[in-house]
């Protein structure tokens, strides 16, 4: 699984193309497509876009809370929120091989979510970030590694987990070390699609 994850960001259909278009042009090879309050027509236009762009630049293209979406457009799977289709059901409607990501803020979220079996869990926010609206608790590196400790106490093995939540450059190195498995960025790479190579080089 990728280790890097850009999800999506732009107010209409063209802005968010756009950045996904040059996401994908400087070497990202996993996009969630997240547009929260998009006309229908809208985000199903720029799904079926980003599955085929996806499909020609051979990098994952993950649907943000829509599973019926991510279905009738063959995407690569789905991420769920903590109040979105359940996992189980997700996994009822998309089937065995396709991604099921689901988001945590807390360890037992992250339980309840191993639990679930999906595939793996976005875990934040890691500090104040403006790109989603009802910001869970910060958790900061601190909040990261008590997870990760709460979850090696219950005796499980720590599942792949993705910083997310204004994440910088200079985090990457010690969130790997806490155990964090990858990052999911949004601002940074849509401000400076260059950096795509630069993350990925300081990814373990």
């Amino acid at each position: 699984m990728e280790k890097l994850q850009y999800i999506s960001q732009g107010n209409t259909r063209q802005e968010q193309e756009l950045h996904i278009r040059k996401a994908l042009d400087n070497g990202i090879k996993w996009v969630q497509v997240r547009w929260k309050n998009a006309p229908e027509n809208e985000l199903i236009s720029l799904c079926e876009i980003s599955k085929q762009l996806c499909l020609e630049y051979q990098s994952v293209c993950i649907i943000n809370d829509h599973v019926h979406l991510a279905k009738e457009i063959d995407a690569d799977g789905v991420h769920v929120g903590l109040n979105d289709t359940a996992v189980e059901d997700a996994r009822l409607i998309l089937g065995e091989n396709k991604i099921i990501g689901g988001t945590a803020n807390t360890l037992s979220d992250v339980i309840r979510r191993i639990s679930e079996a999906c595939d793996y869990i976005g875990l934040g926010p890691l500090r104040f970030t403006t790109t989603k609206e009802k910001l869970s608790p910060v958790l900061g590196f601190e909040g990261y590694q008590k997870i990760v400790d709460g979850v090696r106490e219950q005796s499980f093995a720590v599942p792949k987990i993705f910083a997310i939540g204004s994440v910088a450059f200079e985090d990457i190195l010690p969130l790997q070390e806490i155990g964090i498995y990858g990052v999911a960025v949004s601002g940074l790479i849509t401000k400076q699609p260059a950096i795509i190579n630069e993350l990925k080089k300081v990814m373990i």
